[in-house]
């Protein structure tokens, strides 16, 4: 049945683990917009000619849940596995947050070799309650949008930041509130597993969200190199929790 509800859209990541919220091309990730809309939904609605002039209900309302979520703790959001925003179950962020090797500690992100820039961003947004881009380039006293933007986008990248919501501007899109993870989601990280488990619920986790995937489908959903993604998975058939097989030359795993 389709999404209808915040509630039902929690539901749906915490069953799939991790979700793209629209398609992503590169991903094989389950999307919650399908899941709201189904496969061949428009996003649009559009005029006589085809040209799109607003978003669609069902797309306000994804549009509505991919911020929620996060705000109200039932999903985590961000750019945590690579340059695309994903939605993650809490049940896989010690698993996620183990990989980083930090202790799961509100600012534990100090003992990584951080760049100046993304130091003072972690910095400012520990000293605060979450801020959104305006406001740390405000606080940092920085003029040049980029090189802030940047530094957020890679301390998601090392999960130190994640998303907390969005808060209206005066002009243009809401902006997206970041938090310190480890701050955001310590209830999660109370128990943090050893890397090599950590790898093998993350592989499942995608394994479960689809029909079949090779290596390369899984490293790019969770950021990994493919030889090790492929390892991961090795493991995970020679331990009878995955299935594996050849089609056309390509090893394909399934759970």
């Amino acid at each position: 049945m389709a999404i209808s509800s915040l509630k039902e859209a929690a539901a749906f990541v915490d069953r799939v683990g991790v979700a793209v919220p629209w398609g992503k091309a590169d991903l094989v990730l389950p999307s919650l917009w399908q899941g709201i809309a189904g496969p061949d939904a428009d996003w649009a609605i559009r005029d006589e000619t085809g040209a799109a002039i607003e978003f669609s209900p069902k797309f306000q309302r994804l549009w509505r849940w991919k911020d929620e979520l996060p705000e109200q703790r039932l999903a985590c959001a961000g750019k945590h596995f690579g340059s695309g925003a994903l939605l993650i179950a809490p049940r896989l962020l010690a698993a996620a947050y183990s990989l980083t090797g930090r202790s799961g500690e509100v600012d534990d992100f100090r003992v990584d070799e951080l760049e100046t820039l993304e130091t003072e961003v972690a910095e400012i947004v520990l000293e605060n309650e979450p801020l959104t881009g305006p406001e740390i380039r405000q606080l940092l006293g920085a003029t040049d949008r980029k090189p802030v933007d940047r530094a957020v986008a890679r301390l998601q990248r090392r999960l130190v930041l994640t998303n907390a919501g969005a808060a209206e501007q005066a002009q243009g899109w809401r902006a997206i509130r970041q938090d310190i993870l480890a701050r955001r989601w310590q209830k999660s990280l109370t128990r943090l597993p050893k890397k090599d488990e950590a790898r093998r619920e993350l592989a499942l986790a995608v394994l479960a969200g689809t029909d079949k995937v090779s290596a390369a489908d899984v490293a790019a959903a969770l950021g990994w190199r493919r030889k090790q993604a492929e390892s991961v998975l090795s493991d995970l058939s020679d331990f009878g929790r995955a299935q594996t097989r050849e089609e056309d030359g390509l090893r394909l795993w399934s759970s």
